[in-house]
């Protein structure tokens, strides 16, 4: 007797061994159709797979990620099979599913893949769909399977590094792949495919290897879910943060700058500013002090907190000094200098919490192939603190940032995002630093406290810190993409590396716990993310101008100034248009540059100390005194 536990609590009983797909089924014929991949004991499989002992298992359909990742994951075989189609030479590389869609790494050779060759490409991976063959996943011994690929160095390099008994392919009609597995049942399922674009890629993401071209595209089981994606995509391309960072006037890049190195203009450098102060205003309330740290500091600081040792082969390089042996690091994390601010003085535990706050910029090096307008830089400013606090204390500071981090994201409109309790991987432990006992005293209190919050979570296992587990709070773009943004970390182990004490009640030294936060990540990432969902309709408070003043000829630009110098007394920013234009061509022009309120002036509001007010995307509001508006405006910016 075989028993089966589902995700509801329910068990089911089969006499003999039996595959997801036989589970479906004995639930009900609806399911079975709609089931497409499943996970049995954490590990994701085809619905074939035979079950041989008591097992917990999970259906996945196309509504579940997991099943999305089954799905995509084998449209990128019949990708790989279209290309060879049309390209016999190429060799093919890896092609995992990703959070939209898919991609296939290929070597071209000589032939290169050109946009006008993407519609044949999707014509013939239809083709191939429509035949609806099962995807059938093998076991090879390693000395064939180097025999299978003896034309193709990326596949042999795969396989020399796998070990007899682990190796399997995966074959759908008269096309075969080395694969692992996670497949849906047949290529039918497949009904629409659009190859999306193609780019350069290092093999194994290693600058020292050959660029390959990786090759993007999406699948779904219905021509109305790809018709409403593509939509979706247009609408992510109007806001795309890059396309309105350079038409918003705020933020630019430099190739002499350097890749991944933003430059804030005057206008993206008051909305970071307000930014701050916004979050400043908030720590202070919450008892945080403010520290500031240098950009860099000697190599010894990293290799004391473990950053050198994980960071330093991906990092910028050190940097020598005259003096003989001496190096200095571009700094990829603040909290080592924090760390050493505790340090400059005994603490008791009366004096606990610790609470330290910094706007602090670090670097880190990441590939070229992977910068990506704001969302990933190799120079960005973490809101960070540390809090160094008691066990006692633990738990409430941890709620404490939930709360922040919570008001935060109300604040800005961000209500699209998942918690995730990102723990190490168990697996793999040589990752991390630390004891077992200290990574199970966080993970708990990180578990604990997001139930105590009430949030809905998901765990994630391989995505903690190396020094500690996180809570992340994982934002949606316009495209449905996640982005880490916020992050809460309990950390165990940089407090012993730095030696860190307080005295107890008991007259002894005790070290203290640390906690890592930052409610909104990266300034830079956020802002990206905050620009997509706004389309650069910032929050009337937010708005880096929050109004132009439009004189409606060369003679009233002096009563433009004097209001708005009015308006400056009262904190509300803006501009005026002194252009020699047309009113209408300037409203226009306020519109685009998505300017929240339009003040006309002209004789009679010069006459009568009044403004003419007209509202971003609801039009004439009428004719107000400046003290009104000045009312008007501070009651809508009200967060």
């Amino acid at each position: 007797m075989i028993k089966i536990s589902l995700p509801d609590g329910s068990i089911k009983e089969f006499d003999s061994a039996v595959t997801p797909l036989d589970v479906a089924k004995s639930i009900s014929e609806g399911l079975a159709r709609n089931t497409i991949s499943a996970m049995v004991n954490g590990t994701q499989v085809e619905t074939t797979t035979p079950i041989t002992e008591d097992s917990s298992v999970q259906l996945l359909t196309w509504n579940d990620d997991l099943g999305k990742k089954a799905f995509w994951h084998s449209s990128a075989h019949l990708l790989a099979q279209a290309i060879l189609d049309f390209y016999p030479e190429a060799k093919l590389t890896i092609g995992p599913a990703i959070d939209q869609g898919f991609y296939y790494d290929v070597d071209f050779g000589d032939e290169v893949l050109s946009e006008k060759d993407f519609e044949k490409i999707e014509k013939r991976m239809l083709e191939h769909a429509r035949i609806n063959s099962t995807f059938e996943k093998y076991s090879v011994s390693k000395a064939d399977a180097l025999k299978e690929y003896a034309d193709n160095p990326y596949k042999t390099e795969l396989i020399t590094n796998l070990n007899d008994g682990e190796i399997t392919f995966c074959k759908h009609e008269d096309f075969i792949d080395l694969c692992r597995g996670g497949h849906i049942p047949a290529t039918g399922i497949v009904k629409a495919v659009k190859v999306l674009n193609a780019a350069g890629a290092y093999w194994r993401g290693d600058e020292k290897n050959k660029q390959l071209t990786r090759v993007y595209g999406i699948s779904f089981p219905k021509q109305k879910d790809l018709t409403e994606y593509l939509e979706r995509l247009e609408e992510a391309k109007r806001r795309d943060h890059r396309k309105l960072g350079k038409e918003l006037g705020i933020f630019a890049f430099s190739e002499k700058v350097g890749a991944g190195l933003p430059l804030w203009l005057p206008k993206g450098t008051a909305l970071r500013k307000k930014l701050e102060e916004f979050l400043s205003k908030a720590q202070k309330k919450g008892g945080y002090e403010f520290v500031m740290t240098p950009h860099i500091a000697n190599v010894e600081l990293y290799k004391t907190s473990g950053h050198y040792e994980k960071y330093g082969a991906d990092s910028f390089q050190p940097i020598k000094t005259p003096n003989e042996g001496e190096e200095f690091y571009l700094k990829p994390m603040n909290c080592p200098h924090h760390c050493e601010i505790y340090k400059t003085s005994q603490w008791s535990y009366k004096d606990l919490p610790k609470r330290y706050a910094e706007f602090g910029t670090v670097y880190r090096y990441e590939q070229s192939g992977e910068l990506h307008g704001l969302t990933r830089v190799r120079g960005f400013t973490q809101d960070d603190a540390h809090i160094f606090c008691t066990p006692d204390q633990l738990m409430d500071e941890f709620k404490k940032v939930i709360d922040l981090t919570l008001y935060v994201f109300k604040s800005l409109g961000f209500e699209d995002f998942v918690t995730q309790i990102s723990l190490r991987d168990p697996d793999n432990k040589e990752k991390y630093i630390g004891s077992d006992e200290n990574w199970e005293k966080a993970e708990t209190a990180i578990i604990t406290a997001a139930k105590e919050k009430n949030l809905t979570t998901v765990i994630e296992y391989g995505e903690a810190a190396f020094y500690g587990p996180k809570l992340d709070f994982m934002v949606k773009d316009a495209l449905g993409r996640k982005w880490q943004l916020g992050t809460i970390q309990v950390d165990y182990n940089l407090p012993e590396r730095f030696e860190l004490t307080y005295i107890g009640s008991d007259n002894e030294k005790h070290r203290p716990i640390m906690i890592h936060r930052a409610p909104f990540g990266s300034m830079e990432r956020f802002i990206a993310i905050l620009l997509e969902n706004t389309a650069g309709d910032f929050p009337l408070w937010l708005s880096p101008d929050q109004f132009t003043i439009l004189p409606i000829s060369e003679k009233y630009v002096d009563y433009a100034k004097k209001v708005s110098h009015l308006l400056e007394n009262h904190d509300i920013c803006g501009l005026i248009d002194d252009r020699n234009e047309k009113t209408g061509k300037k409203i226009r022009d306020a519109e685009l540059q998505k300017l929240p309120f339009m003040l006309i002036v002209g004789e009679n509001e010069a006459v009568n100390g009044t403004v003419s007010v007209r509202k971003r995307g609801e039009g004439d509001l009428g004719e107000m005194s400046v003290e009104d508006f000045a009312n008007y405006f501070l009651k809508e910016a009200k967060i």
